[in-house]
């Protein structure tokens, strides 16, 4: 298994082009203000070509919770029991969508943070599915950069 930020994987495969057809790969996100944003079809596509696989998988998750959800091939993300998405309009930060399919702030309740912020509203901008699933869909226009992997500098 091999798991990585998205520009660190597009390094390596720019870099050495391993065959990694034989491992599974999971991307958990972001530039990080290191290369341009791009979809993530397009992070999984030009992966795919250069590690010689037919899937790459998803993580998403933040320093400030315990728990993360998981894309398998689809970039639809699914969460733990105890992890709830909810999605709030883009102008109205009060206002939850209960409806699947339109876009809005990504909402995250993670039970699994026992004595600290359970509730976080992020820049994050995304959609519900019928199936209880999200996608994450990029972020809000001028929102700071973020990452576990900037905490320290």
């Amino acid at each position: 298994m091999v798991i990585g930020v998205s520009f660190a994987l597009m390094d390596l495969a720019e870099k050495y082009s391993p065959d990694l057809s034989g491992l599974t790969i999971v991307e958990t996100g972001g530039m990080k203000g290191r290369r341009k944003e791009i979809t993530r079809e397009e992070l999984h596509e030009f992966l795919m070509k250069r590690f010689n696989t037919g899937a790459i998988h998803s993580e998403y998750g933040m320093t400030e919770l315990l728990s993360q959800a998981w894309s398998y091939r689809n970039g639809i993300f699914h969460t733990p029991p105890w992890m709830k998405i909810m999605i709030r309009e883009i102008n109205d930060p009060f206002a939850i969508i209960g409806d699947s399919g339109i876009t809005g702030g990504i909402n995250i309740i993670d039970l699994a943070n026992i004595n600290s912020c359970a509730f976080i509203a992020t820049n994050d901008l995304g959609r519900l599915h019928e199936d209880g699933g999200f996608e994450v869909l990029g972020r809000f226009d001028n929102s700071d950069t973020r990452g576990c992997n900037l905490l320290i500098g």
